[in-house]
């Protein structure tokens, strides 16, 4: 019945309501409807939920679930985890859905994360651990993925990236404290004590995209301008090792001397106030890694 691919959305596979009630079976009990596994959203919003209930007790579910048949009467669910939930809440003893023939795992995901994408956003990193599971668990590659969910290939490769974001930086983007903008820019860095500082300073200053970018860029030139000058120590040196580990974390010169009784000194250059106050923050900030 729903074999076709994404690309054209899930409008494109699963018939109207109003236009195909056939598709529909409105009296499928809730106690015989499985959670899909592979539900892309993790996180659901408790107040919008309370809204959703109190809209189907009022006046049902609009929009039916979509489920797949499974043996002995059961169904497994591919979308509509919110109106499943809320049906529940509602006291609802069945509910309507749509059942689809689909067997494969791939599929279900597919389903499920067009339905999110399509009815109420995911979030950033919901989205791209959906995509990852795409990828990783069912070996496809970005073009597949893009045509699947009717996105670009370029749009699915960045949400993958945003999963090499901190754990804090990922928070704050599904939060809403920064943008995807924002945090694609702080990925330029790659260092994550160095993404950690400039994420602290796009929340306290509330820099633009557009500064966020400029900074990134700032700061990768200072780094790659001092980079040239300073691992000179000898290779099997231990000091040599913690030196290099230094100008890798700060992006400047650095130089321990220590004598035989173990007192010594560790000497980091700056070569502007900017370039001072973005080793500050790289330090001060450093407890946190």
């Amino acid at each position: 019945m729903a074999d076709k691919r994404l690309g054209k959305g899930l409008d494109a596979l699963i018939p109207s309501y109003a236009t195909e009630s056939s598709h529909i079976d409105g009296a499928v009990p809730i106690t015989q409807i499985i959670p899909n596994r592979n539900q892309p959203r993790q996180e659901f919003d408790l107040e919008k939920l309370e809204e959703l209930t109190a809209s189907i007790k009022e006046n049902g579910i609009i929009q039916p679930l979509t489920v797949r048949e499974l043996e002995e009467g059961n169904f497994e669910l591919i979308a509509g985890e919110r109106r499943l939930r809320a049906a529940k809440d509602a006291g609802l003893e069945t509910v309507p859905v749509y059942i689809l023939s689909v067997n494969a795992d791939v599929e279900m995901m597919e389903y499920a994360l067009v339905e999110n994408i399509q009815r109420v956003d995911l979030k950033p990193i919901e989205k791209a651990e959906g995509y990852a599971i795409l990828s990783g668990k069912y070996d496809l590659s970005q073009d597949e993925i893009a045509k699947r969910v009717g996105k670009s290939r370029p749009a699915i490769a960045n949400a993958l990236r945003l999963l090499k974001l901190p754990p804090e930086i990922k928070s704050s983007l599904n939060s809403g404290k920064i943008s995807t903008g924002h945090a694609l820019a702080i990925l330029a860095l790659r260092k994550s004590l160095q993404m950690m500082t400039l994420h602290q300073k796009v929340i306290r200053e509330e820099l633009s995209v557009r500064q966020t970018e400029a900074l990134v860029k700032k700061y990768s030139e200072s780094f790659n301008n001092n980079l040239k000058v300073t691992k000179v120590a000898p290779k099997h040196s231990e000091l040599a090792q913690i030196e290099n580990e230094l100008i890798s974390l700060l992006g400047t010169k650095v130089v321990i001397n220590k004598n035989k009784n173990g007192k010594g000194k560790i000497q980091i250059e700056f070569y502007s106030d900017n370039d001072f106050n973005r080793i500050f923050e790289i330090i001060s900030n450093s407890e946190k890694i």
